[in-house]
């Protein structure tokens, strides 16, 4: 396993994990909520699934610059073979599952990639519809996909880790790209959007050093890595300070899994800030109520010393619960900031919500699809 000195970091993400591993392999780097159960893996066991599944894809043909596609609701596989493609020097295209099948489908019959890693039979299903076979279909969750596990460029994602004991090191360039994010523009054309491992790190960094995050930090990944601002501001941190990353049972229990967890990080969305507001303002006394009053009353943008100590215990520090925020430090809005009554709100919490922006650039490529240039993919948005 690569060493690095005191005057040299890593420069990749596949570079950061092995750090990881080396420093603290016995510490917990995923959890996983499956059927009410926390299940974790320790940084050690995370890389050696992810060079397991490098090596996996190497001997079926996976050359650097070659794009894995991923259609996966949050969980730890999808991440593993986000990192296992990026091992190699390839690149990691995410797309939303939770994106309309009308719009989607249409993409991945663009996109036509030879590899793909899809959840389970919901997203093998809309790769029929787009007409795919790749040349390797890799899937994590096997229910109801029985009538197409039997063919050879199908495999369950296991199957890929029971791989030899050779060591392999990453394949990862700095200045190449990591993460690809699609969508459909204006008259149907495609976009997209490319981070380069440089990138990622120099965000990554900054959010660290800002915040302050250390190992001790929890983090909740409730969307997975579907936009570029989630790969940004939480999956590059996490490599880098070394803390918990933890995915819900599923989306349908992520608020649940939240409250149950108390992250202290909570990297999210304006959409997400907003449901959370709007699902405790529903709980909320009728207006005019006593008990009503006595919210408004703890919950004042001033208060004086007597609402501040029993506003909190009575009030504050319920609420606080009930959103799952009862230890976050560092609550964060990526992209749009909050409007002002949301922010508003959660300040009265004593939660001070800090705007981290994404800088998003999407371009409609110049050649579809993009050309290898020596085993790499041409990109005339990455520096040479």
């Amino acid at each position: 396993m690569a060493t690095f000195t005191d005057n040299t970091q890593p420069d990749t993400l596949p570079q950061w994990l092995q750090q990881q591993a080396r420093q603290q392999g016995t510490g917990i780097a995923l959890r996983h909520k499956r059927l009410g159960v926390w299940q974790v893996r320790t940084w050690c066991q995370l890389a050696a699934e992810v060079e397991h599944l490098a090596m996996a894809l190497q001997v079926r043909g996976f050359v650097p610059g070659a794009s894995l596609v991923i259609v996966s609701r949050p969980r730890p596989e999808a991440l593993i073979a986000v990192l296992a493609a990026q091992w190699l020097g390839g690149v990691a295209a995410l797309l939303d599952p939770l994106e309309a099948a009308a719009a989607q489908v249409p993409l991945l019959r663009e996109l036509h990639s030879e590899w793909v890693f899809a959840e389970g039979h919901e997203e093998i299903q809309r790769l029929r519809a787009a007409g795919l076979a790749p040349r390797l279909l890799i899937y994590a969750d096997g229910r109801g996909t029985a009538e197409v596990s039997q063919t050879g460029d199908t495999l369950a994602f296991a199957q890929l880790l029971l791989g030899s004991d050779h060591r392999l090191e990453p394949q990862a360039r700095a200045e190449r790209t990591a993460f690809t994010f699609y969508r459909l523009g204006a008259g149907q054309r495609i976009e997209q959007q490319r981070i380069s491992h440089a990138e990622l790190l120099k965000e990554g960094r900054r959010l660290v050093h800002s915040e302050q995050l250390g190992r001790q930090e929890e983090a909740l990944a409730a969307r997975a890595f579907a936009a570029g601002s989630q790969a940004r501001y939480l999956l590059a941190p996490w490599l880098i300070a070394g803390f918990r990353l933890n995915f819900p049972e599923n989306l349908a229990t992520r608020d649940q899994d939240r409250r149950e967890l108390g992250p202290t990080l909570v990297a999210g969305t304006r959409e997400t800030y907003e449901r959370l507001h709007a699902q405790v303002l529903a709980r909320l006394p009728e207006p005019g109520s006593w008990r009503r009053r006595l919210v408004d009353w703890a919950l004042v943008a001033h208060p004086g010393a007597l609402q501040r100590h029993l506003g909190y215990w009575l009030i504050r520090r319920p609420l606080r619960d009930i959103l799952g925020f009862s230890r976050t430090r560092a609550p964060l809005v990526v992209g749009e900031a909050l409007a002002p009554h949301t922010q508003a709100f959660f300040q009265a919490l004593a939660i001070e919500v800090r705007t981290w922006p994404d800088p998003a650039q999407w371009h409609r490529p110049a050649r579809w699809p993009a050309p290898l240039v020596n085993g790499w993919i041409e990109d005339s948005t990455q520096p040479a």
